[in-house]
């Protein structure tokens, strides 16, 4: 493919996807004016994207919100620190990178790698939230996207034996911090795409040695499978957590069955 075509298409579908992102942004209020928000870059396809996405949406947005960029070093070992660095010179917007030593932790409270990826995730979930309480910001975003929310769902559902996903917007610590999930209208197969059209080079997703979640690998293949077989049917399955009828399910905590109203 040539430059000029690629280059093309990449403007092409980055004007989409921030559409998906503006869409997001206003049906769940994620970000208004005056909000001061930091997005987690971690270096693998997602979080490069939301950082390009939000960037584009800001230049677009009809109020003022304050945006910047943090990297969580971990301390995984040979993870390749310039990435980053020079992804972040394409984009106008303000960089820091904090440091904790979570692969340690991991190594310590971990030994056998059970248990490892939960552990890994809250401690970098209290990391970001630590510095934004600290500096001031009000919002947190995440990149995680349409097919995530759907693999949570089922996850959930198969395994843990409760209807609940990821929710678009949640806010935490004490009503301090909210995080938000700007891309949930974007399908991973349109992050990709858009990694490729812009010859975005990727952190290595294998480098804690655990890989991904077996329970979720499956639930990816189901989806990537109804994608193919079946066009839509994961957009309906996400248009589905925004249409709950408490009474056609079974919780009586929501609806009382008795007296027939919710509860």
């Amino acid at each position: 493919m040539c430059e000029a075509l690629r280059a093309r298409q990449r403007k092409k579908l980055l004007k989409h996807l921030v559409r998906r992102v503006s869409r997001g942004i206003g049906h769940f209020r994620m970000i208004e004016e005056g909000s001061r928000v930091l997005v987690g870059l971690s270096g693998g396809k997602d979080s490069l994207v939301l950082v390009d996405l939000l960037a584009a949406f800001k230049k677009q947005s009809p109020f003022h919100f304050d945006l910047e960029v943090i990297f969580l070093d971990h301390g995984f070992p040979g993870f390749p620190d310039e990435l980053l660095s020079r992804h972040m010179e394409t984009v106008d917007l303000p960089f820091t990178t904090i440091h904790q030593d979570i692969w340690k932790t991991l190594q310590e409270k971990c030994p056998d790698g059970k248990r490892m990826c939960t552990l890994c995730s809250r401690l970098r979930r209290g990391a970001l939230y630590a510095h934004a309480s600290a500096h001031g910001f009000t919002h947190l975003a995440l990149g995680h996207h349409m097919d995530d929310m759907v693999e949570t769902l089922f996850l959930n559902m198969f395994y843990g034996a409760s209807l609940k996903g990821m929710p678009p917007r949640l806010t935490t610590r004490g009503g301090e911090i909210t995080l938000i999930r700007p891309m949930l209208y974007v399908a991973e197969e349109e992050i990709a795409r858009y990694i490729r059209l812009s010859g975005y080079e990727t952190a290595p997703g294998d480098l804690c040695g655990v890989g991904e979640n077996e329970k979720r690998r499956e639930i990816k293949e189901m989806l990537k499978a109804w994608r193919k077989e079946h066009p839509g049917r994961v957009e309906r399955v996400l248009a589905s957590m925004g249409h709950v009828v408490p009474s056609h399910l079974a919780d009586r905590d929501l609806y009382d069955f008795s007296r027939g109203e919710s509860v």
